[in-house]
């Protein structure tokens, strides 16, 4: 085999061997292959939540990819500033990498049925079955296939457009624009053509999904509802999320029931994407709306931001009916007819427009009635929610100064107020679960006892943040690619385990596919948030007469365990 540097007698004259990229007669790259295992290994480490066998194979596959293509591209420069080829392993090479990968994965995933085990314990989760390993493989081999085969096109479409190149430039000249050409137009295309058409079948399927009206929601029969008798806004335009909205919440009898005295139906407003034409002209709907049901003349006004969808925690809003024995008003809009997680990734504006205009807009009415006249004005909302909602105030001092109380529950690590107090928490306190200015306004809170800490005064209004150390929506940011979270590097929260570690880029992956399963994990954990509502209400609103008790009792109707 010739080791030495291969010369071009002409600018058209093909590549020299000696300078393409290591090649092996298998078809793939010894070096791409040994950093492909290692990472593949590191994937199946620990991160937040237990994970499955489709969501562990699918982030095991991507992280064998992203080991491949780092040994590859290693290889391949190494080999090409010297100028030589690379050396072609045997045979008996490669069976020895076979016998390593089969003892190294029989070893690790031993490692990973323990943290799966000791997790799943933890969060009280059923534990996996032996039809999980094979699975994991699987499914990895296949997207790992998938991702190499379309990385390889994309390859030989740079090399078809480096051999055109490099009959007029020099051949490294040519094959540096041809990557160019192949990186701006992958980039135009996804941002152009893919996106454009994948946004309107989203949009066009969920629309349909939104305009769906199932046969056991029937339309309010009382004016405190929108859509009822009497309302400004169809049934039909509430959308599906609005209409189970509007239709649900417990009765004057249930409440009646819970607080043992006589009490109010409350009203719920809400307008959907089909009520009016802009969110402007949606909030302004809503706040006439609200004034046509009397909301305005209630003891409590909770203005709510929803997620993509429309969609609002049923838990979040019938705790302030509970709470005031349906002597409140809520009121919410729908802005998108995306999910959540596809609305955050590409129409976070929608979501920040929408949640300021609502607001501003029952604000503004609000403040022209007499002090002694309004009712408590409250804001909240969940996830995407809460970063909409955030969008009305400049910080917690704003909220405390135009609300009378703020719940953001499971906030996203994108909400901006939230993401400024985190960083500028006190010293000593975790990026997990912070203290900011010695609790004054804001408390952080994954447990009710959080909302004793510190043990310092804490005046009314009261603006709380609940949140878990394990929540995946709340801890993942691209910067996890790079950079090592505060939340590990700091002690951490008691349902994250000792033993998760930082990986670059593998832990991105594995926190991207634990936001797939945010809500699969019990109260208490993850994205779900059930019984530590009542408390964080109960602070906030501390209603005349209510006690530790009827808290109590509205955590168990919660939960679901009264």
């Amino acid at each position: 085999m010739d080791s030495g540097p291969s010369v071009r007698n002409s600018p058209t004259e093909p590549e020299s061997e000696a300078a393409r990229p290591p090649r092996d007669p298998h078809g793939l790259s010894f070096t791409g292959m040994v950093l492909a295992l290692l990472v593949a290994w590191i994937s199946l480490t620990p991160s937040l939540l237990p994970r499955g066998p489709l969501f562990q194979g699918i982030v095991s596959g991507a992280a064998a990819f992203v080991g491949y293509g780092l040994g590859t591209l290693l290889a391949a420069v190494a080999f090409w500033m010297v100028r030589r080829r690379p050396p072609c392993p045997n045979g008996a090479v490669w069976s020895g990498l076979a016998v390593l990968a089969v003892a190294g994965s029989v070893g690790v995933f031993v490692w990973f049925a323990r943290w799966q085990r000791d997790l799943r314990t933890l969060m009280e989760v059923d534990g996996l079955s032996w039809r999980a390993y094979p699975t994991i493989v699987i499914v990895a081999v296949i997207i790992f296939a998938a991702l190499l085969l379309t990385a390889r096109a994309v390859v030989w479409v740079a090399r078809a457009i480096a051999g055109v190149l490099g009959r007029v430039l020099p051949d490294r000249v040519a094959v540096v624009a041809a990557c160019l050409v192949v990186v701006v137009g992958t980039v135009g295309i996804l941002n152009g053509v893919v996106a454009d058409a994948g946004m309107t079948l989203l949009n066009d399927l969920f629309k349909n999904v939104n305009n769906e009206i199932g046969v056991e929601i029937d339309a309010p029969e009382g004016p405190e509802r929108s859509g009822g008798p009497g309302s400004l806004v169809t049934w039909e335009s509430l959308g599906r999320q609005g209409r189970i909205f509007v239709a649900g919440g417990p009765t004057a009898a249930q409440l009646a029931t819970f607080s043992g005295r006589p009490a109010s139906t409350p009203v719920r407003v809400y307008t959907g994407l089909a009520s009016a034409p802009t969110p402007e002209e949606e909030a302004a709907l809503a706040v006439a709306e609200l004034e046509r049901a009397g909301g305005f003349q209630r003891a409590v006004l909770g203005v709510a931001t929803t997620t993509g969808t429309g969609w609002i925690n049923e838990r979040t809003a019938a705790a302030v009916e509970y709470l005031y024995n349906g002597d409140s008003a809520l009121v919410s809009m729908q802005y998108s007819y995306l999910p959540s997680w596809i609305s955050f990734v590409v129409d976070k504006e929608r979501a920040r427009r929408a949640g300021r205009a609502l607001f501003e807009a029952v604000y503004a009415r609000w403040s022209t009635l007499a002090v002694d006249a309004r009712p408590k004005l409250v804001v909240f909302g969940e996830s995407l929610g809460s970063f909409g909602g955030e969008a009305a105030f400049s910080g917690v001092q704003d909220m405390a100064v135009r609300t009378d109380g703020v719940l953001f529950v499971g906030p996203t690590a994108s909400n901006e107020v939230w993401r400024d107090v985190t960083a500028r928490r006190d010293s000593g306190s975790p990026e997990w679960l912070p203290i900011y200015r010695d609790g004054r306004i804001v408390r952080f809170v994954a447990r009710a006892p959080d909302l004793g800490r510190p043990a310092s005064q804490w005046p009314s209004p009261r603006v709380v943040y609940l949140q878990h150390a394990s929540d995946p929506i709340t801890w993942w940011t691209p910067e996890l690619l790079f950079r090592e979270p505060d939340w590990l590097r700091e002690p951490r929260g008691d349902d994250v385990l000792p033993a998760t570690r930082w990986y670059p880029v593998v832990t991105f992956l594995q926190v991207s596919a634990d936001m797939s399963v945010s809500v699969d994990v019990p109260d208490g954990h993850g994205h779900t948030f059930h019984a530590a509502i009542a408390d964080s209400w109960a602070a906030i609103l501390a209603p005349a007469g209510w006690s530790e008790a009827d808290t109590l009792r509205l955590r168990a109707v919660l939960t679901g365990s009264a």
